[in-house]
């Protein structure tokens, strides 16, 4: 059996991994949070995907598959699949989002969501491990994959939940912290099932090299979140409500058409069109 290294940069991948996944998972609930105040709330639904799915979750896995080696293998990624992986990662977080938020039941919509996501986040994970390709015989151990695939559906209801009912900054804070943990857990989990050994009927792997293909992946999706949680981040979650001031002054120093005569006054202050009227 050949040895797998998790962390052959040493802590700068998993470190750089769980900084990300709480970055994608902040940026998330911040646009959650102007879901449920607006009735417009289609395109933070899809911002809130976008940040988690694939900053928090997607960008993670493979910042931390930059620190993954197998001894004495080459590895290679299959770019169509790598990319495949990405769609699902935001694809399943957006389709738990629009099911919680359009609820009919919270606790049905969260069991339902959960699920629908834990496994969509399972998938992702694995269809990126399946377009990694190397010489070397891989194989997973079932009960481990199962494992992983439970705290993924439990992380993902609990970051639904978050979604649901977190809204301070500093509540919003420590859930992405926790949300950040459990991703890089499920993820971590996920590759102690793998195993690789030799087998002398495997060619060399086809495909790029992990730093030509995920590198400018990776920066691309980051500085694209990093954005959009600095604008989501200096804005104003309650806007205020114009309808209620429809048809009225803007202004109080705007002078008023109809006002109430004082009798105690010696010049009645009224209307202006009766002033100018009388002038």
């Amino acid at each position: 059996m050949l040895a797998i290294d998790q962390f052959t940069y040493g802590w700068l991948t998993p470190v750089l991994a769980y900084v990300m996944s709480v970055t994608g998972s902040l940026l998330a609930l911040r646009c959650m949070v102007r879901a449920r105040n607006q009735q417009g709330h289609g395109g933070w639904i899809v911002t809130g995907a976008i940040a988690l799915g694939g900053t928090g979750i997607w960008v993670m896995h493979f910042i931390a598959m930059l620190g993954f080696s197998v001894q004495d293998s080459t590895i290679r990624y299959n770019i169509p699949i790598t990319l495949f992986s990405a769609a699902i990662a935001m694809g399943v977080v957006w389709l738990g989002l629009y099911i919680v938020v359009h609820q009919h039941g919270e606790a049905f919509a969260l069991i339902t969501g959960g699920t629908i996501t834990g496994l969509g986040v399972g998938a992702m994970h694995y269809s990126g491990m399946y377009a990694m390709k190397t010489d070397a015989a891989v194989q997973y151990d079932p009960w481990i994959v199962l494992l992983s695939l439970v705290i993924a559906v439990v992380a993902a209801t609990a970051a639904l939940w978050f979604a649901l009912h977190v809204s301070g900054i500093f509540a919003t804070i420590a859930a992405a912290l926790i949300m950040g943990i459990a991703v890089c857990g499920m993820h971590y989990t996920g590759m102690f099932a793998m195993h690789a050994h030799m087998a002398d009927h495997i060619h060399s792997p086809s495909g790029a090299q992990p730093a030509q293909l995920l590198a400018p992946l990776i920066i691309t999706v980051s500085m694209a979140t990093m954005i959009m949680l600095f604008q989501v981040g200096i804005t104003e979650i309650d806007e205020p409500d114009l309808s209620r001031i429809r048809g009225q002054y803007a202004s109080r120093f705007w002078p008023a058409r109809h006002t109430e005569t004082d009798p105690d006054d010696e010049y009645p202050t009224d209307s202006y069109e009766s002033r100018h009227r009388r002038w």
